[in-house]
């Protein structure tokens, strides 16, 4: 199994970049986010990478951060979701936004993404429920693209996700007693409305919403 790549991009097509790694090129489909977050051709980049086995292709998606990697994995699982929708779904909400619309139902949010109906969409949302507060729980790592130079070696770096602030409040409620479900669209109802709010005014938000009215 090829878990991450490190290289440089030899060229970028539409929905893939090709990644030369020791002179052996790699096809590497990526979300339009990702793609659009990328160096440039003859720089240095690394992704982690999931492979797609079937009778008759193979097929290598790329991701810069663990989380997304995860993601992928787990809209692949539900029924109707592709590689292609999972990663058309990616590119629109990113990771941080898959959360925030699972947490909080919103499977319109989830349809957005080209290709991916209304029943789809509510699946998408109906199934993953539970998974949201344990992704957004995840801790945040990303590769490092060393710009500028191709035979660097590139390793995962700590980062600051958006989502951190939204784990530690999620954390914070779980030791107070509430279960994950209330608790994670609690914090994500709080989120959307001040995206940059820190832990502690998250956990104060959203205790203001779980509070019996």
């Amino acid at each position: 199994m090829i878990g991450k790549l490190s290289g440089r991009i030899d060229y970028r097509g539409s929905d893939h970049v090709l990644i030369d790694v020791g002179s052996v090129g790699y096809l590497v489909f990526v979300s339009e986010r990702t793609l659009a977050a990328l160096p440039g051709a003859g720089e240095a980049v690394a992704l982690y990478t999931d492979l797609l086995v079937r009778e008759d292709v193979l097929q290598l998606f790329g991701f810069p951060t663990l989380v997304e990697k995860e993601w992928h994995r787990l809209l692949m699982g539900v029924q109707g979701i592709g590689a292609k929708a999972s990663m058309a779904i990616l590119g629109v909400l990113g990771p941080d936004g898959i959360a925030q619309a699972i947490a909080l139902g919103d499977w319109g949010a989830v349809k957005a993404a080209p290709g991916v109906g209304p029943k789809i969409a509510q699946r998408v949302v109906n199934e993953l429920k539970g998974k949201a507060p344990a992704m957004m729980a995840m801790p945040g790592e990303t590769l490092a693209a060393a710009v500028g130079d191709p035979d660097a070696v590139l390793e995962p770096i700590p980062v600051r996700p958006a989502s951190t602030a939204q784990a530690d409040a999620l954390s914070a409620l779980g030791n107070l007693g509430y279960g994950p479900g209330e608790a994670a669209m609690a914090v994500a109802e709080a989120a959307r409305e001040t995206p940059d709010a820190e832990a502690a005014a998250l956990i104060r938000d959203a205790l203001k919403r779980l509070a019996p009215a």
